[in-house]
């Protein structure tokens, strides 16, 4: 074992979150490379180091760093060397320099004791002596801080974050109530707390961790799509989750309350329990939702010469009830249009959009995901965006008091008619973030279809709208005589109204391969995106979507994403790639954004590498192709829809997955040419008739189930759906 003492000349890489570093380290035998574990170090550190010289088979010989104590620097040449390391702010190598010939070995007791003594020196006011001073004091309480924290487990990441928010407060909190930095801390969540709470030694059993058990609870159920729950299921999952028996759970839940964390509302016999934030947010949503729906005094007959008139300009025909929809969106501030594939949405919109633009209005369309708005832009003819550009996204507007949209109640849009596509994706945040920016007077039209599945995020926006029965609705449920052709369109239809779907392979669109096994399976929908589909559908491999209903499991997402890309994308000398944790991203790999993301930069270039559009903000959803891994700044670059193209830094690559198979959930408002959906048997509450006809109503030219035909069959008859705990329509009609 090697003991050597010296600085850090420079760190040459470094990785923030479990410390491991790289540098060139200064000693009296001369300089040698180290590598080990640091929670907190920096240029010009002076350091007692003890490991073994290992031989590197390209890097030569490295010091393996197993051991090591921060010192002061002991002489004139360290001190120098460390103050002018760029270590404390304001301090360059000549200011070093004049600061060491003053004081000399006496430099660092000054800077303690008699820290006005800096202004001593040509170049320094007394200002500046004493925000030096405070700097070196910093870096010493935040070494210690870093090496308290790391005993706990904790990244050097969130240990920065942790010292930035509570400074010396750190030592009282994490004794006395480690549970607050899942409140404070963005990045730490109740299991992080937990554990350090029990390393720490607080009892399973203490009122702290009771309390943020449940809360967490709750603030977990939300991302299940809830936006409240009763009180007796939130005793027994927080009671589960825990692991000890909540006695008394109405006086945590009081304390909740007077903390404004929950709203405790009575329902008939049970308590609901509500996140703050979503009890304000549904009700708000309401009242929003109350001040645009105006009724319009107009003539009817003359409403009906007009669409007349446009069909005859259009050489269109609409059928009664488009007609009438037409009319309803021109008399309402608000309009919901639903119907099923083939039905005639896009067309009713068409005929919207020409009416409102005959007379002399302005139009804006809009939809949740980047290919639901390139679809709405195809079939209409109009510029269409994702509600996130529409709102002009600038910051996080998940985060309160972030603001995050520059279209808000104090710059609301500027239209008269705003239409938005695939409405059964809106979740309950964006639609109260949309009609922030809605005054009334504007007509909003909300276009979906209610038989797919809810958004991913909380709420069942669209269904409450329509449950509520305060809005007018026209559902279409004729399928038109283009539609009739297409067996993905009669199929969906006959699934969503619980009909036998025939299996005999006749079509032309919809196929079904009976496999039992699950790597048979697999080996079929290889072959399928290899050899059958691209050239059948006229697509690109990538193209080909496997549309799976659950992530674990032998046809899980996760472990078809694994097989896949070994098969579809495999290594090679000339691609490269990059590992972060289990997964492998590779050039050429088809991936992606699993949260929304608002701080991410993308453009869109020329082949010249001319950018002719950027913006901010990448989504829960998007999918896009791994273009390039650079190594050396530390990215890997991604191309998405509309050619944009944003730089990933290897530090958020747990925001991406391999996308070649995804969830039918996260299909939700993308279209592809082929869909390939692998049915063997799996719980009954997800395997339902709206997880089935979602996942169908995905493909644009052809359908193709690998798997079970019972299952198939079993998954028509549930009607069994996973219930959302929401009251939007509640408060819908309590305002009307």
């Amino acid at each position: 074992m090697e003991k050597i003492t010296g600085y850090i000349d420079h760190i040459i890489f470094r990785n923030e979150e479990n410390g491991y570093t790289v540098f060139q380290f200064h000693n009296e035998n001369g300089e040698v490379t180290c590598v080990g574990k640091f929670p907190y170090i920096g240029d010009g550190e002076f350091l007692e180091l003890e490991g073994e010289y290992v031989m590197h088979p390209s890097y030569g010989l490295q010091l393996q760093v197993t051991g090591h104590k921060v010192k002061e620097p002991e002489d004139r040449e360290s001190i120098e060397r460390y103050l002018g390391s760029g270590a404390v702010k304001g301090i360059g190598p000549a200011l070093a320099g004049k600061i060491v010939a003053k004081f000399g070995e006496d430099t660092f007791r000054i800077m303690e004791e008699e820290p006005e003594r800096l202004a001593e020196i040509k170049g320094i006011s007394e200002r500046k002596a004493r925000e030096i001073c405070v700097q070196v004091e910093e870096k010493k309480d935040l070494r210690q801080a870093m090496i308290y924290l790391q005993k706990y487990g904790i990244s050097i990441n969130l240990a920065v974050k942790i010292y930035q928010k509570y400074g010396l407060g750190i030592y009282s909190i994490l004794e006395e109530n480690p549970y607050r930095l899942a409140d404070d801390i963005e990045g730490v969540g109740f299991k992080t707390a937990d554990e350090i709470a029990f390393r720490i030694g607080i009892h399973t059993d203490s009122d702290f961790r009771i309390q943020s058990g449940i809360f967490y609870t709750l603030l977990q159920s939300v991302q299940e799509g809830h936006v409240y729950l009763e009180e007796k299921v939130l005793s027994a999952k927080a009671a589960q989750l825990l692991e000890v028996e909540i006695t008394d759970i109405e006086k945590y839940l009081m304390d909740l309350a007077m903390e404004k964390k929950v709203v405790l509302k009575q329902d008939e016999e049970q308590v609901r329990v509500y996140p703050a934030k979503y009890y304000y947010m549904e009700m708000n949503t309401a009242r929003m939702l109350k001040e645009l729906n105006i009724r319009y005094e107009e003539d009817d007959s003359l409403i009906r010469k007009r669409i007349e008139k446009l069909e005859k300009q259009n050489e269109s025909t609409l059928d009664e009830r488009q007609r009438e929809a037409v009319a309803e969106a021109v008399k309402n501030g608000i309009f919901i249009l639903t119907g099923g594939p083939g039905t005639g949405k896009t067309t009713t919109i068409n005929a919207m959009i020409r009416y409102f633009l005959s007379e002399g209005m302005d139009i804006r369309l809009a939809a949740p995901t980047g290919r639901a708005a390139k679809r709405m832009t195809e079939t209409t003819g109009y510029e269409a965006q994702t509600i996130h550009r529409l709102l002009e996204v600038s910051g996080n507007p998940e985060e309160t008091g972030k603001g995050g949209f520059g279209r808000n109640q104090e710059n609301p849009l500027e239209t008269d008619v705003l239409i938005i596509d695939e409405m059964s994706m809106v979740d309950l945040p964006l639609m109260h973030a949309l009609l922030s920016a809605v005054i009334p007077g504007t007509r909003l039209i909300l276009v979906g279809d209610i038989n797919q599945l809810p958004s991913v995020g909380p709420g069942k926006v669209l269904k409450d709208l329509i449950d509520s029965e305060v809005f007018p609705v026209m559902m279409l449920t004729r399928i038109f005589r283009q539609a009739q052709e297409s067996d993905i369109v009669v199929n969906a239809h006959r699934i969503n109204a619980g009909l036998e779907v025939r299996l005999d392979n006749k079509s032309r669109d919809f196929f079904f391969l009976k496999r039992q096994d699950a790597d048979v399976i697999i080996s079929v929908i290889l072959t399928l995106i290899q050899k059958k589909l691209p050239r059948y559908v006229d697509a690109k491999m990538t193209d080909i979507q496997v549309l799976a209903p659950m992530k674990k499991g032998l046809l899980g997402v996760e472990r078809l994403n694994r097989i896949l890309q070994q098969y579809l994308n495999p290594p090679s000398p000339k691609k490269q790639e990059k590992e972060y944790g289990e997964k492998i991203f590779r050039v050429g790999d088809k991936v992606m954004q699993t949260k929304n993301n608002y701080q991410l930069e993308w453009e869109i270039a020329t082949k010249y590498r001319l950018v002719v559009d950027k913006g901010i903000g990448v989504f829960n959803g998007d999918i896009g192709i791994v273009t390039a891994i650079h190594t050396y700044d530390e990215t890997v670059e991604v191309e998405f829809d509309e050619k944009r193209k944003v730089k990933y830094p290897f530090k958020l690559l747990d925001e991406l997955e391999l996308a070649y198979a995804v969830t039918i959930h996260k299909s939700q408002g993308s279209e592809y040419p082929a869909v390939i959906i692998p049915l063997l048997s799996g719980p009954k509450q997800l395997y339902c008739r709206n997880l089935l006809y979602t996942a169908v109503t995905r493909a644009k030219k052809c359908v193709t189930l690998v798997g079970s035909d019972t299952v198939f069959q079993e998954m028509i008859r549930n009607v069994e759906e996973q219930k959302r705990n929401t009251s939007l329509s509640e408060r819908i009609r309590e305002l009307s």
